[in-house]
């Protein structure tokens, strides 16, 4: 099965747009948005910091650009006084977000997006709207040309969030505190869900500093209440998203020279739907592989590898002893 839809077709999909203090992608973002002319944008932004000289400034600009809507469309802005930091600051943008919306699209500051990216995830926002195995739609395709399926799309378990939808009825479960974490870790159900000892160990050090609150992200407890679910991503053959934001102004992503900064993004065609809504386990694999470093971990790979994570670990071991004093 098959639908066709073009970039000019007019969006009737909410989008929100998270924004904090970097004007010129918030500019290019917005212009992506601007040309889907959504009928309702959702503007939520974080507080400046008050010790970062100049931020006030950039925070307002950044306000300022996102809300420039010269199109029919109603505005509504979450813009907070004080800074919350990444994970609450987004989280709570997306619930508040939900609270007005049964469903809709998101997009961060950072998040460049191609024309198809509003229409692949409007009609599939309308297709899987009461289907409880599936729980976003991604427009980040990470297998370097590889196409999986026969379809424009297939189902992953990594929920890619560089510009993505979902509806209330997922994000309402989301945990960012991942309270069944301790419980599931210990399970038959997790064992199960990641036969895969590297890749299981890996996510069990991420899932284990989260839960003593050691990063400060909201998309990683947002991957953990997806799977813990069971839910399931629909991903794109195409890069339909290509993150602009990676430099040492951002905050996770301040490498500027690595292979997932400013990938190209391409048009997705005529839509065809997989026949059978399933994991593809091989392209997970891959991702693992090469957007998590899992082949790192992976003998022989492993032994190149042993000091730098030996030593990583120290250093953490000794930042929490001293967060005692």
């Amino acid at each position: 099965m098959t639908d066709t839809f073009t970039p000019s077709a007019s969006l009737q999909t909410a989008v929100l747009f998270l924004v904090f203090n970097r004007p010129d992608p918030t500019a290019q973002v917005f212009e992506a948005i601007r040309e889907a002319k959504p009928p309702r944008l959702y503007v939520a932004a974080d507080g400046p910091r008050a010790d970062r000289v100049g931020e006030a400034e950039r925070v307002a600009k950044v306000r300022e650009i996102a809300t420039a809507v010269d199109w029919p469309c109603e505005v509504k802005t979450l813009f907070r006084e004080e800074n919350l930091g990444c994970k609450c600051a987004v989280s709570g943008g997306i619930t508040w977000f939900f609270e007005h919306e049964e469903r809709g699209i998101i997009l961060e500051d950072d998040c460049l997006p191609h024309p198809d990216f509003f229409p692949f995830c409007e009609t599939l926002l309308d297709r899987y709207a009461t289907d409880d195995r599936v729980w976003v739609i991604t427009g980040d395709n990470f297998q370097d040309g590889v196409r999986r399926g026969e379809a424009s799309y297939y189902f992953s378990r990594y929920n890619h969030v560089w510009g993505w939808a979902s509806w209330r009825r997922a994000w309402q479960k989301a945990d960012m505190d991942i309270r069944f974490w301790p419980e599931w870790k210990t399970s038959t159900a997790w064992r199960e869900f990641w036969p895969d000892l590297v890749a299981r160990k890996y996510w069990e050090r991420v899932f284990d500093r989260m839960h003593r609150a050691e990063i400060d992200t909201w998309d990683y407890p947002w991957s953990a209440s997806v799977w813990y679910h069971g839910g399931l991503t629909a991903t794109p053959n195409v890069n339909l998203v290509s993150n602009i934001g990676y430099g040492p102004d951002s905050t996770h992503t301040a490498s500027a020279d690595s292979p997932l900064a400013g990938m190209a993004i391409k048009a997705i065609g005529k839509l065809s739907h997989p026949k059978v809504i399933k994991q593809d386990t091989a392209a997970d694999r891959y991702v693992f592989d090469y957007c998590f470093r899992g082949r790192d971990l992976r003998f022989p790979r492993s032994l190149l590898f042993f000091p730098r994570r030996v030593a990583r670990f120290a250093y953490r071991r000794l930042k929490r002893s001293f967060a005692r004093f």
